[in-house]
């Protein structure tokens, strides 16, 4: 079996197009749509032992109360006696 000595540099051949290839290159239009197959290749994906839920998930939001800060650090909504430091908006966690 051959080594291959990956430290030693490596040469690379370098092509050189001319200027009109490289301008035909990029005239030449891109197609931005997805291949068919590969839509639905993506959509039959399916993951080994995973459930598809087709619930819709809903959480009621509750505005953040006087009495809580946000913290600087984890972002996390606290009561204010988790507040490290008079003032300072960083929670025991974090601190």
């Amino acid at each position: 079996m051959a080594t291959t000595d990956y430290d030693a540099p490596r040469t690379a051949a370098v092509e050189e197009d001319s200027l009109e290839e490289l301008q035909a290159r990029r005239a030449a239009p891109r197609s931005g749509a997805v291949d068919v197959d590969e839509a639905e290749l993506a959509e039959a994906f399916e993951l080994p032992g995973a459930e598809q839920l087709d619930d819709e998930l809903s959480v009621t939001v509750i505005p953040m109360q006087v009495d809580e800060f946000r913290c600087s650090r984890c972002y996390l909504v606290r009561h204010r006696n988790q507040r490290a430091a008079a003032g300072i908006d960083v929670c025991h966690d974090c601190a």
